[in-house]
């Protein structure tokens, strides 16, 4: 009869059962608590940036949208309140849908920025602006990872 193995599997029925093993499992462990603080720090950072400074962002708003401040203010919320469930375990998926479903929603600020680069009159060169678009998707499966797998 088979027992419980390594790290409580049956039968030691895990990826990469030695010692060298369990280290990986702990250095992917390190890295997405790590993920996980850095995340948390971006989308509680941006959103304080919201409030602090409104303007830019409104100019990206675009046009056919109303009330482009109370959207800014409304996204900031958002991703403060995001980033800040990402820290509680038992928040932290519904934090990865509602992070990625916000991530979505502001892409057309970020297409709008890219495609006038002059409206934000952030000085910043139209490549990078660019690039943030599939930037994105990045952060989108940055969050997937950090809050939607275990």
């Amino acid at each position: 009869m088979r027992g419980r193995g390594e790290g409580g599997t049956v039968g030691g029925a895990r990826a990469g059962l030695a010692t060298g093993g369990r280290r990986s499992l702990r250095t992917e462990r390190t890295l997405k608590d790590i993920a996980l603080l850095v995340l948390v720090a971006l989308f509680v950072t941006a959103g304080v940036f919201h409030f602090l400074k409104p303007e830019p962002f409104e100019r990206l708003v675009p046009a056919f949208l109303p009330w482009p401040r109370v959207l800014v203010y409304v996204s900031g919320v958002a991703e403060i309140v995001g980033g800040l469930a990402l820290l509680a375990p038992q928040l932290r998926t519904f934090a990865g849908i509602w992070l990625i479903a916000l991530l979505v929603a502001v892409f057309p600020a970020n297409l709008n920025m890219a495609l006038g680069p002059e409206r934000a009159g952030l000085g910043i060169a139209p490549v990078w602006l660019w690039l943030r678009l599939p930037g994105q998707l990045v952060l989108i499966a940055w969050v997937w990872w950090v809050a939607l797998t275990d």
